[in-house]
């Protein structure tokens, strides 16, 4: 049976020496969450998720979803009793605003127990995640009515939230969509079309279930400049809050996936449902951004958790395993044979995914605190730096990181050999839960044109040069540091190359934008290597510190994250330089094909 243990002492890490969280205490929710106050919390959410998700992972992936003949939807045995916990909990309200029965915590905090709850059970964590993301919208965009309406019982997880763009004929392109909006008269519309991919469509875990669905109104313009934003709750609200009638939205079916069998992912049927505009007529997207951008870094933190999944399951099963002998002679001559870890190639795969979810971990931890930042300062000057740096690093964190996530999980089911093939070691299903990663909220290629296309130009590039501006700062200031050289070295050159690659955009794609389409999951991948490695780098200035002040206690620890960075540093930062060519070949051959020469 697969294990998991949250990695609390390493976000600590992370959170009290490396970014210094109480250098935020002057945002609203920050004051109070001292380092034993995050400890404490991360501990409980711990407990949650790995004595209480974790164990009905596995058994819900095989029993998976059930459709009844009256559209209703079961979730796996142990699936309610779980999100009972997780709601009696207050975790739903994590983030989320005092006034409406949030704990308005940090929503680094959440950003955590997101990667804990994608580890210990990512079907059963998307329920409550993707409420978070339509909370999120509302508390932008909504109504002061609407949000008294929803978001208290959102907030509470009485009522759960889905996300309805997908259509059968169309996806990322949303200029297409059909489902139709009319009015009733009376400022609500009558919904109808259908949507698909709808997870957490229909379920029997929340009392209520809240769309937010993008539709058309009769009349509007087509593309995208005609799409407006609707809350289409499965069952009407009454003006005292209670449920009302059944409203004209159902569950045509559950799609049969390759993985997260856990959560419904439903075709939704809109038959004339009752809804009501979020935000402004013909402006959903501006509304829709807000949940797809915090599902898109709830994605990316999904790869993550993946990956750490996967590791901590392959070193036990190394650990354990014994297979031949090591290279250099018996390790235990008194027993049969070695145990895996002795290996050179199988340390090379864990040492890989173990160094990429240190960094990424590092990575997603600076961004959450740039959102807190973003969402709380009052500052005007460090809002407009902190969205810069969400905006850049969104496709990034979505793209690398489910990327790099769903190959970690194949390392890491390697290391099984023929047993990871077998559903009940559980590697499987990581394989499988993972792929979906890459491919929801925006596929993989989208993020990365989204990156070369949009976010790199986006305000004379003002985002791209304050990166590369700290970077190349922190490099500068730390090269002559004590033991430094070997991290410093490597992100220099890395930097440097990452910025040859967008000068080359910028004086080759403008003229042939097939350029930057042919180079932009590379570009993607080389941005990635150079911010991850400057997490190492980062980490590995705490560890040398640390050590020099005696470590307290923590010297094999410290230790163990300067090799780790080393080994990214001499592993994976080398992989940069073949971005690099790749980018620079151009566009040519890519596109030299006719479509009859496939």
């Amino acid at each position: 049976m697969p294990v998991y243990k949250a990695p609390v002492d390493d976000v600590m890490f992370l959170l009290t020496d490396v970014f210094q969280i109480e250098r935020y205490n002057n945002l609203p929710g920050f004051a109070d969450v001292t380092p034993d106050v995050i400890e404490a919390v991360l501990s409980e959410g711990a407990k949650l998720c790995e004595e209480v998700f974790q164990p009905v992972n596995l058994s819900g992936d095989k029993q998976g979803c059930t459709r009844h003949p009256d559209g209703s939807v079961t979730t796996p045995k142990g699936y309610r009793e779980a999100y009972e916990a997780y709601k009696a909990g207050g975790w739903l309200g994590l983030p989320a605003p005092e006034e409406f029965g949030g704990q308005g915590l940090p929503s680094t905090l959440n950003a955590i127990m997101q990667e804990f709850l994608s580890s210990a059970n990512l079907a059963l964590g998307m329920y409550p995640g993707l409420t978070q993301g339509a909370v999120a919208a509302m508390l932008e965009h909504a109504s002061e009515e609407q949000k008294r309406t929803y978001l208290p019982k959102m907030i509470s997880g009485e009522w759960t939230g889905t996300m309805n763009l997908t259509e059968p004929h169309c996806g990322t392109d949303l200029g297409l969509l059909k489902t139709r909006a009319v009015p009733n008269g009376d400022g609500s519309y009558a919904i109808s079309g259908t949507k698909i991919f709808i997870s957490a469509g229909e379920h029997d875990l929340a009392g209520n279930i809240v769309h937010l669905v993008l539709a058309r109104i009769e009349g509007a313009p087509m593309g995208t400049k005609g799409i407006t934003l609707f809350v289409v709750p499965k069952f009407l609200v009454n003006a005292d809050g209670s449920l009302g009638a059944r409203n004209g939205v159902s569950c045509g079916s559950i799609e049969h996936k390759m993985g997260i069998h856990g959560n419904s992912t439903c075709v939704m049927n809109y038959d004339g449902a009752t809804g009501w505009i979020i935000g402004h007529e013909n402006k959903g997207l501006n509304a829709m951004f807000v949940m797809m951008n915090e599902a898109r870094l709830a994605v990316g933190i999904q790869g993550l958790g993946c990956s750490e999944v996967a590791y901590q399951n392959a070193l036990a099963y190394a650990k354990d395993r014994r297979q031949g002998r090591a290279l250099t002679g018996a390790a235990e001559p008194d027993k049969p044979a070695d145990t895996l870890l002795v290996h050179p190639d199988v340390r090379r795969n864990l040492m890989s995914i173990r160094a990429f979810n240190e960094a990424a971990r590092a990575l997603v931890l600076w961004t959450a605190l740039k959102a807190d930042v973003a969402h709380r300062s009052d500052d005007a000057a460090a809002r407009q730096a902190a969205d810069d740096h969400m905006g850049l690093m969104t496709p990034v964190i979505k793209g690398v990181l489910t990327d790099v996530g769903f190959d970690n999980a194949v390392k890491a089911q390697q290391m099984f050999g023929g047993h990871g093939y077998i559903e009940e070691w559980g590697m499987s299903q990581f394989v499988r839960d993972a792929r979906i990663a890459m491919i929801y909220e925006g596929a993989n290629g989208v993020q990365a044109m989204d990156l070369v296309g949009r976010k790199l130009g986006r305000d004379g590039g003002r985002a791209i040069m304050t990166f590369f501006g700290e970077v190349g700062q922190f490099c500068q200031e730390n090269a002559g540091h004590e033991g430094m050289a070997p991290f410093t070295g490597p992100l220099s050159a890395g930097l440097q190359q990452l910025q040859a690659a967008t000068m080359w955009f910028m004086q080759n794609a403008m003229a042939k934008p097939d350029h930057a389409g042919a180079g932009a999951h590379d570009y993607m991948h080389l941005f990635g290597l150079v911010a991850l490695g400057y997490m190492h780098a980062r980490m590995a200035r705490v560890a040398l510190d640390k050590l020099k002040a005696g470590a307290n206690g923590q010297t094999e620890r410290m230790n163990g994250k300067l090799v780790t960075a080393r080994f990214f540093m001499e592993r994976a930062m080398p992989e940069i330089a073949a971005h690099v060519a790749r980018i620079q070949t151009g566009s040519d051959m890519t596109m030299a094909f006719t479509a009859e020469q496939f």
